[in-house]
C-alpha cells in the first residue's frame, strides 16, 4: 500500500521555511547550469545558423581562420572558374574577401572590443542570407559600411549614419544587416577593394567564399580544389568551418560552467540530505504510526525519497523562473580563431528549462536517498518511543 502523495505535499507546506531555504539552495545551483546552458545554446545557435550547404570556403593551405589565411588574387581567377560553381548574370558565384579585426568601445569595455571587419563584392552580400533592417547596402568605391544588428545594439559608435575610423581614415555606417542569429550579426562589411586598399593588401586578401550549383557540387569542390597543384590551398565547408569555431569558443564556457555547478551541486546535496535527515528526526514517531497503519518499509522509503523529489522540483521551478529574464539578452564572448568578439542571444529554451528540472530531481535523489532509507529502516517500537 503507497502513502499517498498529499501527504508529502502537506509536509512541504507545515515546514514551509525549511522548504523554502534548501528549494532555494537547489534553486541557485540550477540557476547557474540554465546559464551556462543558455550561452552555449546561444553560441551554437550563432555559428550553426552560419553555414549554407552550398557554400565552400577557400584559404591558404592548412589555414583554419580567416584572419591568418592568405589567399592572391591569381588563385581566386583560378578557383571561381572551376566546375561546379553556380553562375548568375553569366558570372560565377564567388566573392573573393578580406577579414580583419578592428577595435570598438562599448559601454561594458570602454577600451574598446575587437570586431570582425569583412571587406566583400556586392556580390559577395548577395549571396549571403540577410535582409537590411535600416539604411542601405554599401556602394562600392565608396568608404561606407554595413553593420550586424548585435554590433549595432552593443556598440554606441556604430549606429546608423554615425562614423568608424579604422584604415586610413573615416567610415561612415549606412546600413544595419540581419542575419538571422548568424554570424554576420557580429562582423562589420565593407567594399573589399577600399578595405584591402587602407591595409595595403591589394593583391593578398583572406578566403574566397564559393557558392556550388548543388550539393553534390558543394562536396565535390573541396577534393578538386585542394587536389590541383597550382593553388595550395584548404577548403571546407561554410558550415564545417563554423562548427569547429563553436568547439573552440564554446568549450572554456562550459568547462568554467561546469565545474562551477560540480561544486555547487555538492553543497545542494547536502543541504537537501540535511532538510530530510532533521525531517526524519522530528516525524518518527509519524513513521512508527505509519508502520502500525500497515505500511511497509518500501513505502515509507517510496514516500521520503519522493518528498525529496518534490522539494528539488521547487527548486528547478524557482531557477527556471529567475533565469527566464535572460532570454534574448544580447552578449558577446571571445573567439579564439578570429580574435574578436562574437555577439549572440542568450537562449534558453524549452531543451534548456528540461534540463535543468532533470539535475534538480537528480540532486532530490541523491540527497534524500539516505535519509529516506534511514526513515523506512527504522523499528516500529523504537520509532514511537522517541520524542
Amino acid at each position: 500500500m503507497a502513502i499517498p502523495i498529499s501527504y508529502n505535499i502537506r509536509n512541504l507546506i507545515v515546514r514551509k521555511t525549511t522548504t523554502l531555504m534548501t528549494g532555494a539552495g537547489i534553486a541557485m545551483t540550477v540557476a547557474v547550469l540554465l546559464a551556462v546552458l543558455g550561452l552555449v545554446s546561444g553560441l551554437q545557435s550563432a555559428f550553426e545558423t552560419s553555414g549554407d550547404p552550398l557554400h565552400v570556403l577557400v584559404m591558404r593551405k592548412g589555414g583554419n581562420a580567416e584572419l591568418t589565411s592568405l589567399l592572391t588574387q591569381e588563385q581566386f581567377q583560378i578557383v571561381k572558374n572551376f566546375p561546379g560553381i553556380a553562375s548568375k548574370d553569366g558570372q560565377p558565384e564567388a566573392s573573393l574577401e578580406i577579414v580583419s579585426v578592428i577595435n570598438l568601445p562599448n559601454v561594458e569595455n570602454p577600451e574598446g572590443s575587437n570586431v570582425t571587419l569583412r571587406g566583400l563584392s556586392r556580390r559577395g552580400v548577395d549571396m549571403r542570407k540577410l535582409r537590411m533592417v535600416a539604411g542601405r547596402p554599401f556602394n562600392e568605391g565608396q568608404r561606407e559600411v554595413m553593420v550586424g544588428k548585435s554590433i549595432a545594439k552593443r556598440y554606441p559608435n556604430a549606429q546608423l549614419g554615425k562614423q568608424l575610423r579604422f584604415g586610413r581614415g573615416l567610415w561612415t555606417v549606412v546600413g544595419v544587416m540581419d542575419g538571422h542569429g548568424s554570424s554576420i550579426d557580429s562582423e562589420i562589411w565593407a567594399d573589399g577593394p577600399q578595405v584591402a586598399s587602407d591595409y595595403n593588401r591589394a593583391d593578398t586578401y583572406s578566403s574566397a567564399l564559393l557558392q556550388a550549383t548543388d550539393e553534390v557540387a558543394a562536396a565535390a569542390l573541396p577534393k578538386a580544389l585542394e587536389g590541383d597543384r597550382r593553388l595550395n590551398v584548404t577548403v571546407l565547408s561554410e558550415r564545417d568551418y563554423y562548427s569547429s569555431q563553436t568547439a573552440v569558443s564554446s568549450a572554456p564556457i562550459k568547462f568554467l560552467g561546469f565545474f562551477v555547478c560540480i561544486v555547487m551541486a555538492v553543497g545542494s546535496c547536502f543541504a537537501a540530505m540535511n532538510t530530510m535527515y532533521a525531517a526524519v528526526a522530528r516525524r518518527a514517531k509519524e513513521v512508527g504510526t505509519l508502520r502500525i497503519l500497515g505500511f511497509t518499509q518500501g513505502s515509507i522509503l517510496l514516500s521520503f525519497l519522493l518528498e525529496s523529489l518534490l522539494l528539488s522540483l521547487l527548486g528547478g521551478i524557482i531557477a527556471c523562473v529567475v533565469v527566464l529574464p535572460l532570454n534574448s539578452i544580447t552578449t558577446g564572448v571571445g573567439n579564439f580563431v578570429t580574435f574578436s568578439e562574437t555577439s549572440f542571444n542568450i537562449h534558453i529554451g524549452p531543451e534548456v528549462m528540461v534540463i535543468g528540472l532533470f539535475c534538480s530531481l537528480i540532486l532530490g535523489a541523491v540527497g534524500g536517498l539516505l535519509p529516506a532509507r534511514q526513515a523506512a529502516k527504522k523499528e516500529i517500537l523504537s520509532a514511537l518511543r522517541e520524542v
